[in-house]
């Protein structure tokens, strides 16, 4: 259990790394949007490309905060029943849903994404948009995402196991031992 809590570790670290960094490519998002409509609106030129560049962002950006969004326990979720029941239950049931649920669509979301990429890659695909950008990156972007999203998965199913088997105190209380509240309760 030693080796894989440190595994765990080692994933959440990478994870809020790479988490942290890309919510930096929002503001560059937004100046660009922002440049570009001045530029449109003040000497009539524009570009597909600056178009597809705030997407690539805005797609990076939700491709790659996933797993930091699962990290910080900050995933969207309906607690109309959960919210009732005990710590216990609700960390057991985590364990087991991301088991049999979010493992497996991970796993088969980065399985399918490779051949995707890859073929776009070695094709040189481009944008049919006039001015359009290559589109492997993009592609590239939700092979890396899927893949962070499924490290994350396993280091969760780690933590939570030694929770539950009373191992590690739980890594997502704060101090008050209150959990913090998910993105979206209902």
């Amino acid at each position: 259990m030693v080796l894989l809590l440190a595994f765990s570790r080692v994933v959440d670290i990478v994870t809020t790394a790479i988490g942290k960094s890309v919510s930096w490519l929002l503001l560059a998002a937004v100046l660009i949007s922002a440049g570009n409509a001045v530029i449109r609106k003040a000497l009539d030129i524009s570009s597909n490309a600056w178009l597809e560049v705030q997407w690539y962002l805005f797609g990076t950006v939700f491709m790659l905060a996933a797993a930091y969004a699962l990290l910080k326990n900050e995933h969207v979720r309906i607690d109309i029943l959960s919210s009732n029941w005990s710590k216990r239950t609700r960390d057991i049931l985590d364990l087991v849903l991301h088991i049999i649920f979010l493992v497996p669509f991970a796993s088969l979301m980065t399985y399918l994404a490779w051949p995707w990429f890859w073929l776009s890659f070695r094709s040189g695909e481009i944008s049919s948009n006039a001015g359009g950008l290559i589109i492997w990156p993009a592609k590239l972007v939700v092979l890396l995402g899927f893949g962070l999203l499924l490290l994350q998965a396993f280091s969760e199913i780690i933590k939570r196991y030694a929770v539950v088997t009373g191992r590690i105190d739980d890594p997502r209380e704060d101090t008050a031992g209150a959990m913090p509240p998910a993105a979206t309760e209902v």
